[in-house]
């Protein structure tokens, strides 16, 4: 499994994926990004499924890239290029996917902003090669391992948010996973775009960098609920 989230604010984009990859009982470390720059042309892309899946349509794309890359003025039609080498893949290799019990599976979070595209943009790509786009008033999307991210990035994102909160948020959906999944976990890969600059900014953290923001988390949940108040409690205790 992975964890990959996409963020779409006023400011800009973020892109936050973890590196593990598991492979039955084996465990390995690999990117999960991949970042595309030219002179007004920048886009990110995180993927989570199978990974020879990832690599091939990567590859394929990167080809794209190297000789059509000026007929992309907008993100959209990168992203439906890309959706074509996902959907060549599945012509080539599901078949005999399938034939050795695997599900052809690749979702994909693409990012960025192109010359002739008025904003920065975000993208859901589905295995079947088709897309949606990410709006002010669902502003994230979380790909891979889901379910244990999700709680504090609804409560908290709003399209108005800074990176700065994005970021925090960000981590401690990344934490909460990882604490709850062993299919998650450091090196964290940021990816960072800011509205019309045509830059990308990345970077990496290991765990030794922010674990001290997931103990400091931790201490501080467990202060909250001791602050909670008790008196909702108390019909329940005088029951005893």
């Amino acid at each position: 499994m992975t964890f990959c989230l996409g963020v779409k604010v006023a400011q800009g984009l973020i892109g936050i994926a973890d590196r593990r990859i598991t492979s039955g009982n084996e465990v390995s470390s690999k990117k999960k990004v991949f970042t595309h720059q030219i002179k007004n042309h920048s886009m990110f892309i995180m993927t989570a499924g199978l990974r020879s899946v990832r690599d091939k349509a990567i590859t394929y794309f990167q080809e794209v890239l190297a000789e059509e890359d000026h007929r992309f003025d907008k993100l959209y039609k990168a992203v439906n290029s890309f959706g074509n080498q996902v959907k060549r893949v599945a012509h080539e290799d599901k078949q005999s996917l399938v034939g050795a019990g695997l599900n052809f599976d690749l979702s994909a979070i693409v990012g960025g902003q192109l010359e002739n595209d008025e904003e920065h943009k975000l993208f859901l790509l589905y295995p079947e090669g088709n897309w949606i786009e990410v709006t002010q008033g669902s502003p994230f999307i979380i790909i891979g391992n889901s379910g244990y991210g999700k709680p504090i990035l609804y409560r908290n994102i709003k399209y108005s948010s800074t990176f700065e909160e994005v970021l925090k948020l960000g981590f401690l959906a990344f934490d909460s996973t990882r604490v709850s999944a062993n299919d998650v976990d450091f090196p964290l890969d940021i990816v960072l775009y800011e509205k019309d600059s045509f830059n990308m900014i990345e970077h990496t953290y290991e765990k030794t960098d922010l674990e001290h923001i997931s103990y400091q988390w931790n201490a501080l949940l467990n202060a909250s609920v001791q602050k909670l108040p008790n008196d909702w409690i108390d019909p329940i205790l005088r029951k005893k």
